[in-house]
């Protein structure tokens, strides 16, 4: 498959209207007739993992391209066909919609029925790297995701290849047959280490789950504080591979780039539960926008990468022929998946499919480091509330000590400021994740900090993270744990403007 740089993109789609080398369709530049939509289809598909075909869903064009790519300032209008024979729904993840059109069974919109259709249309005005996902059932994780890229009209002259990669945690087991295990009681892969309040991963023998304390019952600013010391699960489903683009690392994805030219990687964590890393090797990148949107500059080689969460890293590539591995390696150990950077002519080596140490778990290190490029407007909260993380016996998690369906929404009125408190009394992480707006991270277990402006951020067991967002988009829309298979335990409510 043929790469092109921003610069020859922009020529091609420019004299053709689409994009043929690319898997991905662009949207019309020009406001589209009202009866012009972009189709995709959700149906199944089969890929090959580990020497074996499998089954799963997927959301194509008609020239079976994965994913969307659009500029900022364009509207998206999308017809998606429901060819997966079971009720089926897409939530935008990072855009901003009309409540209604979110994607959410219960909250925002009702199933779209196997066999029927819905339009979606709604401006987008925020360039960056997003997705797009199942919100209903367990379908997530069995792959009904793909890539959404909307490009900034600003940055057109650049000369920067985009490599776009979506990263999934892939079982041939049936994801129902899964969650019923784990609400029985059983860990499916469980590798446990000694955390602190602090929310730090190491090393060392797995240990039982300690009793969490104060995780149901508990209200608002009423609530104790978290306990000091818990054995963290950092993994509950055991899986059969990592995938990038829908490959392992036996048959990884080669981007061909230039020597000397420069890469800008969009990375989606796809993943249903696994948080990862990514692994630069023996490149340095500088990460410029996480969520999609744009932070100050931090310059690595190694990035913590939460489930839901997406990186834009830039590389520029050495002035050799050679080719360099990108790996996301999970947390708590060594298995891992990736693409390939290769110049041309450039000879490719098999590559492990386990790291050589394990990885620990995925943290706050980074978040700590992070800075909005283009912080709130400094102002007071106008309301604010402290959210308890929990779980119970059965598998049962809970925000807040309730259940998804026994819930009560947390209202906001437009305009305000509302500043929220995530405090993790459970055993687990947990990528929490706000629909339809993007909030700022203003403090970390206490600390306070003009931190990144996200969508979903990782909250890790017993600790604390603060977030604020300005109430600027009116509905009622979903937040709930990222964690598929916590969000099926209960782990959701909703934001409610009155």
């Amino acid at each position: 498959m043929k790469h092109l740089s921003r610069r020859q993109f922009l020529a091609t789609s420019a004299a053709t209207g689409a994009l043929a080398a690319a898997p991905a369709l662009l949207l019309p530049a020009r406001p589209a007739a009202a009866s012009s939509y972009a189709t995709i289809t959700a149906g199944t598909r089969v890929i090959e993992v580990n020497g074996r075909a499998a089954t799963v869903f997927g959301l194509t064009q008609p020239n079976g391209g994965h994913g969307l790519v659009m500029n900022a300032g364009e509207r998206l209008r999308v017809r998606l066909d429901n060819r997966t024979g079971e009720d089926t729904l897409i939530h935008w993840h990072g855009l901003t919609p009309p409540s209604r059109q979110d994607g959410v069974a219960g909250i925002s919109q009702d199933p779209i029925p196997a066999g029927g259709s819905y339009d979606y249309d709604f401006a987008v005005g925020i360039p960056g790297t997003n997705w797009m996902h199942s919100h209903l059932r367990l379908q997530e994780q069995r792959l009904l995701a793909a890539p959404l890229i909307v490009r900034d009209p600003a940055e057109a002259g650049e000369d920067v290849q985009e490599v776009v990669v979506l990263f999934h945690d892939f079982t041939f087991r049936d994801p129902e047959e899964i969650l019923a295990e784990l609400r029985q009681g059983g860990h499916g892969a469980a590798p446990t280490v000694g955390l602190s309040s602090g929310g730090h991963g190491g090393h060392g023998a797995p240990a039982e789950a300690a009793t969490v304390h104060g995780a149901h019952g508990m209200q608002g600013a009423q609530a104790q504080p978290a306990p000091t010391a818990v054995a963290a699960h950092l993994q509950d489903v055991k899986y059969d591979a990592l995938l990038a683009n829908d490959r392992t690392l036996a048959d990884p994805e080669v981007f061909r780039v230039d020597q000397g030219g420069r890469v800008r990687l969009r990375l989606i964590n796809g993943a249903a539960s696994t948080n990862m890393w990514i692994d630069l090797d023996s490149l340095r990148g500088r990460l410029i926008a996480v969520d999609g949107m744009p932070v100050r500059p931090v310059e690595e080689s190694r990035f913590e990468f939460a489930v839901a969460q997406r990186l834009d890293i830039l590389i520029d590539i050495p002035r050799e022929n050679a080719a360099w591995p990108i790996f996301a390696t999970k947390e708590g150990g060594r298995d891992r998946t990736g693409v390939v950077l290769a110049t041309s002519g450039a000879k490719i080596s098999a590559l492990a499919a386990a790291a050589d140490a394990d990885f620990p778990a995925v943290g706050v290190d980074l978040e700590r480091r992070l800075q909005a490029a283009n912080p709130l407007q400094d102002r007071p909260a106008d309301r604010q509330h402290t959210m308890m993380l929990g779980e119970a016996t059965g598998y049962v998690w809970t925000l807040d000590g309730k259940v998804h369906g026994d819930d009560s929404p947390l209202p906001v009125s437009e305009g305000e400021r509302f500043e929220l408190t995530f405090m993790n009394h459970s055993t687990m992480s947990h990528p929490m994740h706000l629909h339809g707006h993007h909030f700022q991270v203003v403090a970390v277990n206490g600390s306070r900090i003009v931190g990144s402006l996200r969508d979903t951020v990782l909250v890790p067991a017993t600790g604390t993270v603060a977030v604020a967002f300005d109430a600027r988009n009116p509905g009622n829309w979903a937040l709930h744990c990222h964690h598929l298979y916590h969000m099926a335990g209960g782990m959701m409510t909703s934001v409610r403007y009155t």
